[in-house]
């Protein structure tokens, strides 16, 4: 990690002992350093904390397994189906326990784990906070990222398994603390105080304070009040979310329960309170960026080549950049729009199978196993027209075609979101431009063959949708452009937070309290931009004279619902593949419902010859026959909105009992 004051520090963090009954906080005795050294200085103290960004799970890295995406949008090849994503198809939430390939429990990092350890190390520096000889600058700082910390490991963990007792002192070992479960929105409220501290006390730009100048320009990655108050934010818009506020109008013991509910219509209805929170919150920090006051803005759209991810050559920051790099020096990807990111990842980390699991593995095109994550047609369906409008509508909970798109379903790639020519790679794509180095069967696959029966249409080493997933690892990882070689220096990293979702938040926070059409449009007390100017400035970001692509059309903002599936929409495709579109659909009541619960193909014939995509756009091809076909059903039950927690744990005590319906 760039950003660590030294090596020796995390050495010292480390070695903290934390006595417990569970074998992995097991410490050597020779290696306990004491309180009064590790807490006396300001040097020390920040290197116990350094511990913390340590233990931030690199969801793309745990056993180099793609098991993230647990929501419509992506889908393993059968090769695939032990990892946690499949499992959560099947319903079957229990793996996550024993999957050491899911980020929740992995094998090399885990949110589980790593929460409750770096909960009890922030508790155990804010009480030790008085053995510190330093400055007051020091102090805020050190406390800033404690009270941060606290709140954000609760609150990824509150998004998996619901309220949970907030732990907030740093108990013995040997005891077993009964505190009581606390709803989702208790808990929220919990850590929104600790975010709140945070933002008081941290700084903007460390490298402007005395302490920080220590390490100035290797600060990026350190917590300071811009992201204190994003994920304030992000706190309260899941605390007003559907499925907070109908959990909390049924919770049982602190537990909500929603056994035998379904939505029912309530997808729209959200707390107001919660919701005006959040949308004062992060309208205050798109108020910052605006103002430019704070380093983040979203990262430029320019390309002379879309399909190869070719930046324009006046282009100052690049899209791509958020999810990788390449030929940067083993560079942390974010560029300037991540917000929230873990430790860096090391170099050439990537290369260890993360860069090989999106390609095609027919013929041995791409390296190592069979495995393969690729895209639905649920979410290729989600992109959608250059022309502002969504291919389908959701009207009364199903969806339908859109008469207004201009979609053409024998040139279905055509005119499309700028977006889907960046993330998705389909039918008749240049996969591998360098093949003098591919074998004759290798070569037959240059251009994609990703019609029904086509070569890269098979379930165990090719897409069993028709599509493969280019946004977060380019296709020249491949066998002939080989960028995962060393030479490449490929590195891969999905932020937790970026700029593009807090445009997002905040037009779902003001949507979701807006009293008439008009205050949709309209600018809040809180910030210049309106709900649809959010949106709007996502739009701005992808349009260019190549692929233009309009603003909010007037038919999707003729009720307050129609705008929020509009938002959802935006979400889907602005975030895609980057793990949070499980938590959306939870938050949102849709979980349950379909058509939510079934994952699809595309299947469709081609209509041009091979040779014809070697001089045209594969988005002009004409195809015939074009629908989709159902591939995988998700029997969810209202049990399926949560995680359950750990058998063993819900015995500790009366008061922590197992999620409703486990």
């Amino acid at each position: 990690m760039k950003s660590l004051l030294c090596g020796s520090l995390l050495l010292l963090c480390s070695s903290v002992s934390f006595t417990s009954c569970t074998d992995w906080l097991d410490k050597d005795p020779e290696s306990i350093v004491a309180d009064d050294e590790a807490f006396k200085n300001y040097r020390n103290f920040q290197g116990y904390i350094e511990e913390i960004y340590y233990l931030i799970p690199d969801k793309e890295k745990v056993k180099h397994c793609t098991a993230w995406n647990f929501g419509d949008d992506a889908v393993h090849n059968t090769e695939g189906y032990a990892h946690m994503d499949h499992q959560v198809d099947l319903g079957n939430y229990r793996n996550w326990w024993t999957n050491d390939q899911c980020w929740l429990n992995g094998a090399w990092s885990s949110l589980w784990r790593n929460s409750w350890y770096s909960i009890r190390k922030c508790n155990m520096g804010i009480e030790n906070i008085k053995s510190l000889v330093g400055t007051d600058e020091e102090r805020d700082l050190l406390l800033g990222q404690l009270y941060f910390f606290r709140a954000w490991w609760h609150f990824e963990l509150m998004c998996y398994f619901g309220g949970l007792p907030y732990i907030d002192q740093a108990f013995e070992a040997s005891s077993i603390p009964e505190l009581p479960r606390l709803s989702f929105q208790e808990c929220a409220d919990r850590c929104a105080e600790d975010f709140e501290k945070a933002y008081d006390l941290l700084p903007l730009d460390w490298d402007e304070t005395l302490a920080g100048m220590q390490t100035s320009g290797k600060n990026d990655l350190r917590i300071n009040k811009f992201m204190a108050l994003c994920y304030l934010g992000k706190c309260y818009l899941w605390a007003g979310s559907p499925l907070m506020k109908e959990f909390e109008k049924t919770k049982n013991g602190g537990v909500a329960e929603l056994l035998n509910a379904s939505s029912n219509g309530k997808t729209y209805d959200y707390d107001e309170k919660y919701c005006k929170l959040a949308a004062e919150a992060l309208g205050k920090a798109l108020e910052m960026v605006k103002k430019g006051t704070v380093r983040y803005k979203l990262a430029e759209y320019k390309y002379s080549n879309i399909y190869d991810h070719e930046r324009d050559e006046n282009s100052e920051t690049n899209y791509s950049d958020i999810f990788y790099t390449h030929k940067q020096s083993w560079l942390m990807p974010g560029t300037c729009e991540a917000i929230f990111r873990g430790a860096y990842p090391g170099a050439n980390s990537f290369n260890w199978n993360c860069d090989k699991l999106f390609g095609p593995k027919v013929a041995g095109l791409v390296d190592h196993d069979n495995i393969i994550h690729h895209p639905t047609a649920n979410v290729i369906d989600q992109y959608g027209m250059a022309n502002g409008q969504p291919i389908y509508l959701v009207r009364n909970g199903e969806y339908v075609l859109n008469p207004e798109s201009g979609w053409d379903p024998e040139h279905p790639y055509k005119d499309r979101d700028p977006r889907f020519y960046h993330d998705i790679v389909f039918d008749g794509f240049h996969y591998v431009i360098n093949t003098e180095p591919l074998n004759e069967n290798q070569k037959k696959l240059e251009y994609c063959q990703l019609y029904t029966n086509g070569a890269m249409r098979s379930v165990d080493n090719g897409s069993s949708t028709g599509y493969f997933i280019q946004k977060l690892v380019p296709h020249q990882c491949n066998e002939g452009d080989r960028w995962y070689d060393w030479d490449h220096a490929l590195q891969g990293y999905l932020p937790y937070m970026r700029l593009a979702d807090i445009y997002l938040m905040y037009a779902e926070a003001v949507a979701a309290t807006a009293k008439s059409v008009g205050a949709l449009k309209s600018r809040t007390e809180y910030c210049s931009l309106s709900a649809v100017d959010a949106i709007n400035a996502l739009r701005d970001r992808v349009n260019s004279a190549d692929l233009p692509m309009e603003h909010v059309q007037a038919n999707l903002m003729d009720t307050r619902e129609h705008f929020i599936d509009e938002v959802r929409r935006e979400r889907a495709v602005e975030l895609s593949f980057e793990g949070f579109r499980w938590c959306d659909l939870q938050r949102w009541l849709l979980l349950t419902e379909p058509p939510y619960t079934v994952k699809y193909s595309h299947e469709f014939e081609r209509l041009e010859k091979d040779s014809w995509f070697k001089t045209h756009d594969p988005k002009d091809a004409k195809i015939g026959n074009f629908h989709k076909k159902e591939l995988i059903t998700r029997s969810f039950e209202s049990k399926h909105y949560w995680f359950p927690l750990p058998d063993k744990d819900t015995y500790l005590y009366e008061g922590f009992p197992q999620n409703p319906g486990w």
